[in-house]
Order: C-alpha cells, then structure tokens, then sequence
C-alpha cells in the first residue's frame, strides 16, 4: 500500500500530530497523545495505537507495560488535517496511567478541580517495576 495518506496529514514542525483516542463503544475521550509518522503507519499496519513519547523520545506501543492495549477500529483525520481520532476498544476498561477510565477524569468546579471518576486499579499494580 502506498503511504502517500501520510503525507495528507499536516504534522507540527517537530513532525508531530495529537492523536484522540475515543472508545468506539461509549464515544467517551479516553485519551490524547502525540503520533510521528512512524506510529501512524505501524498503528495502521498492526491495529494497535502506537504513539510518540515526547518525555521519552521513542515510539510508544499503548499497553507495552500494563497490557492495557488500544485496539484501533477506525481512524479519522480532522478538516485541517491536524488532529487524529482513533475509535478504539480499550484493553482492561483502563487507558490513564492512574488507573482510571479515562486521563480526563478531573473536571472544574467553582474554580477547583474535582476528581470524578474513581482508580480501577492501583498504578502499582499495573506497572511492575
């Protein structure tokens, strides 16, 4: 397959796009990331969302480490071809780092930020170090 789909995405001068993972089922926000080229098209080729780690500087395969894997159902580009929504099922029901649904689960309330969804699973026990 040709990869000039690649080239209709319009990438940040440092070569990245935000991707927004979406639960295909419940259509909640589950996450957002950074993709380069290189995960875009290896999320494509294995059906698993792969993403750019600004921190680490590397590829990051969702799930490496807690097996809470992001299988891709479908991926939209945005009008301006700058922003990645992926419909994706959510391995473990868990997407945040923190153990939770979802990495939006503070929401602001009278000028405070109130934590509303509750930790699934305790990060120690995801991420064996």
């Amino acid at each position: 397959m040709s990869e000039s789909w690649l080239n209709k995405v319009n990438w940040s001068d440092d070569g990245l796009v935000p991707a927004i993972a979406q639960d295909a089922a419940s259509g909640r926000v589950l996450m957002v990331a950074w993709m380069d080229r290189e995960a875009l098209r290896r999320t494509v080729e294995t059906g698993e969302a792969i993403y750019w780690s600004r921190s680490r500087k590397k590829l990051w395969h969702k799930g490496e480490e807690s097996g809470h894997v992001q299988k891709v159902k479908e991926i939209r580009l945005d009008c301006d071809g700058d922003v990645i929504l992926m419909q994706i099922e959510q391995a473990g029901g868990i997407a945040c780092h923190t153990g939770r649904e979802s990495c939006f689960y503070s929401r602001l309330e009278n000028g405070e930020w109130k934590t509303i969804d509750a930790v699934l699973k305790n990060p120690d026990e995801i991420y064996k170090q």
